[in-house]
């Protein structure tokens, strides 16, 4: 019931002077929600390192066929996605809910501009449910806390963190987190992930790396395959394994697309 009571705005302030990853992304991938700040930095990549624009395309892709393998073959329900991202075409809800259209979904950021356009655009099928979280990857608790009012965390659940752990720089870090997620969630739960490795192009990306480090974005780090397969320990990894994101269960086409520099892994919690 409305008492008169004015409504306080609790959107935080969008800092348009300083670059942020969702916005570049956003930016690589065509969209048109960034600030010259944000495609500064991206321009700058990809002087260095023109592949990032596909890289960031094929993360896309990749989200869409372990979405609908966990949504089919394993039969999830629940998914909650830890660095959403600006939305685009086949965010996590829409590519579950065509599979199941009872699907849950729980995304997770923390910039002001992806919640604006979250809270716009991230609308649920009728019988499911959405809903946005507001929080950083470094407080699982806030994130598990806010995420149980959408979702059943007794039951199984798909969590996913696309290209958000490389700005993390502790390794313990990542496993603390990753741990406290996990033990949350009950057997037959999922994680999907995605980190920079430099496996295939090497120094070509450590440049690239050195450029969006210095471009005053939050900095990200580089890490080796082994390093990132080291954070799937006491997970049963579902096959090919930690791959290229081109590498993992592509579809059928006449074309084989080349290996590039983000590992992707789909793993359950046994």
């Amino acid at each position: 019931m409305d008492d008169g009571t004015p409504e306080i705005d609790t959107t935080p302030e969008i800092d348009t002077t300083v670059a942020h990853p969702a916005r570049i992304w956003n930016y690589w991938l065509g969209g048109k929600d960034n600030y010259p700040v944000d495609r500064l930095i991206g321009d700058q990549t990809t002087e260095v390192y023109p592949e990032i624009v596909q890289l960031a395309r094929h993360q896309r892709a990749f989200l869409g066929r372990a979405v609908r393998h966990l949504a089919g073959e394993a039969g999830l329900r629940q998914f909650l996605d830890i660095g959403t991202g600006l939305p685009t075409v086949d965010n996590t809800h829409e590519v579950a809910q065509r599979v199941a259209p009872e699907s849950r979904v729980v995304y997770v950021d923390n910039d002001p501009l992806v919640l604006v356009h979250a809270r716009a655009l991230l609308t649920s099928a009728p019988e499911g449910a959405t809903d946005y979280v507001d929080a950083d990857l470094r407080d699982p608790a806030r994130i598990l806390a806010e995420a149980g009012r959408t979702l059943d965390l007794t039951r199984p659940v798909a969590i996913s963190l696309l290209g958000i752990l490389i700005f993390v720089q502790d390794d313990d870090e990542v496993r603390s987190i990753l741990r406290r997620l996990l033990d949350a969630v009950p057997s037959g739960s999922h994680l999907v992930i995605t980190h920079t490795t430099n496996a295939v192009h090497g120094e070509r990306t450590d440049e690239a790396v050195r450029v969006w480090n210095e471009g005053g974005s939050v900095p990200m780090l580089v890490r080796t395959p082994e390093t990132i397969m080291s954070f799937l320990d006491g997970l049963d990894v579902l096959a090919p394994g930690l791959v290229s994101l081109t590498r993992w269960r592509p579809e059928h086409t006449p074309f084989e697309e080349p290996e590039v520099d983000e590992f992707c892994a789909v793993a359950r919690k046994p």
